[in-house]
């Protein structure tokens, strides 16, 4: 059985945990460091499958801003964020454009839709 150790700083909250997670054959078998369960379900998320939710920009076509601001509606595997990224900056949407929109259904095939976070009305 092969035993490693991993230190994380949790980024659920903003008390920054230090948490150490130990994994046999790449499981996660104990969490410590962490003071709440948010961080020990973090930990062991981070070590065997990481996620994080995008922010960026988009141009707006004919609106008040030249872009609006857009963020995934849940997290998405980070091996995807390069790819999600060339597909939000090859992005652009008409105004208006309003908190929550969906502005793309399934970013690169995750399943999370991409979202509005800012107004934008027409000019």
């Amino acid at each position: 059985m092969k035993t490693e150790i991993r230190e994380l700083t949790c980024i659920n909250c903003p008390l920054g945990c230090t948490v150490t997670v130990e994994l046999h054959d790449g499981e996660p078998v104990k969490v410590t460091g962490n003071t709440c369960v948010r961080g020990e379900i973090y930990a062991k998320k981070e070590v065997t499958h990481p996620t994080r939710v995008v922010t960026s920009t988009i141009r707006v076509k004919g609106g008040a801003h030249p872009v609006v601001a857009v963020k995934t509606r849940t997290d998405v595997p980070k091996e995807t964020i390069f790819r999600c990224m060339e597909a939000i900056n090859a992005l652009t949407v008409e105004a208006p454009v309003s908190i929550g929109d969906v502005l793309m259904e399934d970013i690169c095939g995750t399943g999370v839709e991409l979202v509005a976070t800012q107004n934008c009305p027409k000019t």
